[in-house]
């Protein structure tokens, strides 16, 4: 969520991101619109609350005083002067606190819209990053180069031939037990995704993390406050009897875990590796990648997620990529890096980078991980502070995430380290994981 003082001091720099984005930019006037009123209907709510205040003693001395003359013996026309001061006083006393229950309902109802708006608004983008959608990414690096399959003398099989060849992926029992675009891994494709994972976490924790397993059913709020319950809720698994969320990522269980606490940061960022199921339905994704695990609902990762100053969060930004790039080369694959364009961030990010490993199957790189920058967008959701360096009070946090490794690692691993026979030859980072250097066809 957007401070609100930064919309009224600077409402270009929303718009020019809503621009960037492709998206309306006419909420931001909205917000300001409903924010006007909200202010508008306090100050008159605090303004006819003194008023009552004022009023309520009134009626207090009113009454007071009519005690006061019918014990001292006053005159009939004395007491029925005062029992009409005391009546209007009481009467003027009545209209006023319902006119105050009008406008505090009035200021809770501006309030509420003003949040709903607020919610709607994806967080702004840091500046110089791509304007545009899916295809309007800018390139920043290639590593390594894609293997030349045809000078090597053999064309190249894709994962799923693979991972039947090793007994390592069954597609036509997931289907069977679970649906479409599910799974099992097994054999050598459980040791390989438990190698890959393992060593995530090993470099994680190298790194200064701390790992963490993760819930995978959340609460709402969780939902809601890392930013999963807006434009892409048709994405997540509710479980209606329990009003529960099973989570596409582990980042929204570490995103709540310090919810409304203040934090301590004057060490340097609090960094969590967090390992996890992830579960997505995959909406819209019809005839997309039907084939194999690319695109599937339910699949392990591991993922990077960082607490720190605001004014630190660019800086974390590039060392959570440092650190996904020092994954990659440990598992030796061909790959690219590219800093996404605005309108494919997802609301909670103000920048992201994604790593691309080449597929030679399909001729094209395929996104494997990715780390956003959330800036403060989840943390004011989810009221997560720090002290401030200066003065005692506190100020919201920036908070960030990266992924380490996932199943669909294995797409890529299997792919550009085939050989002509069918085996794959397994990169040395993994081999002390796996217990194996080549994984070779069943019954070879």
């Amino acid at each position: 969520m957007i401070d609100i003082r930064t919309l009224r001091e600077d409402p270009e720099r929303a718009r020019a991101s809503q621009r960037a984005r492709g998206e309306d930019e006419g909420i931001v006037d909205a917000i300001l619109a409903a924010d006007e009123r909200r202010r508008s209907s306090l100050a008159e709510f605090e303004r006819l609350r003194a008023e009552q205040k004022s009023v309520s003693k009134s009626v207090g001395q009113a009454m007071g005083a009519l005690a006061k003359a019918r014990k001292a013996g006053a005159s009939e026309d004395e007491v029925q002067r005062l029992t009409g001061e005391a009546d209007k006083a009481r009467a003027s006393a009545g209209e006023l606190s319902d006119r105050v229950k009008e406008l505090e309902a009035a200021a809770d109802e501006a309030d509420a819209e003003l949040g709903r708006l607020l919610r709607q608004l994806p967080n702004l983008v840091i500046e110089g990053i791509p304007s545009g959608g899916e295809d309007d990414y800018a390139v920043l690096e290639t590593i390594g180069s894609p293997r030349d399959f045809a000078a090597e003398g053999f064309q190249p099989r894709d994962h799923l031939e693979l991972g039947e060849l090793l007994g390592a992926i069954d597609m036509e029992r997931g289907a069977k037990v679970s649906g479409a675009r599910f799974y099992y891994l097994t054999g050598v494709g459980a040791r390989l995704e438990l190698a890959l994972l393992s060593l995530a976490v090993a470099q994680a924790v190298s790194a200064g993390f701390t790992p963490m397993i993760t819930p995978t059913l959340v609460k709402p709020d969780a939902m809601v406050g890392a930013g999963f319950l807006d434009a892409h809720a048709d994405e997540v698994y509710h479980l209606e009897a329990d009003d529960l969320y099973l989570t596409g990522t582990s980042e929204v269980a570490l995103a709540g875990y310090h919810a409304d606490e203040i934090i301590d940061l004057s060490a340097g960022p609090k960094r969590y590796a967090g390992w996890s199921a992830c579960y997505r339905r995959e909406a819209g994704s019809h005839g997309k990648d039907t084939r194999g695990i690319i695109r599937v609902h339910q699949f392990h990762k591991v993922e990077m997620f960082s607490y720190c100053r605001v004014e630190d969060s660019e800086a974390e930004h590039q060392r959570l990529l440092a650190w996904e790039k020092e994954m990659l080369a440990k598992v030796e694959l061909p790959y690219r890096i590219i800093d996404t364009a605005a309108g494919d961030l997802g609301g909670p990010a103000a920048r992201k980078f994604d790593c691309e490993a080449w597929v030679p199957t399909q001729d094209r790189y395929r996104e494997l991980t990715s780390t956003s920058n959330c800036t403060t967008y989840q943390a004011r959701r989810l009221n997560i502070r720090e002290r401030a360096v200066e003065g005692s009070g506190t100020r919201t946090v920036a908070t960030l995430n990266g992924t380490l490794a996932t199943t669909r690692w294995i797409v890529a691993i299997l792919e550009n380290h085939q050989q002509a026979d069918g085996s794959v030859a397994v990169p040395a980072a993994l081999q002390p994981y796996l217990g194996l250097d080549v994984l070779t066809p069943i019954g070879a």
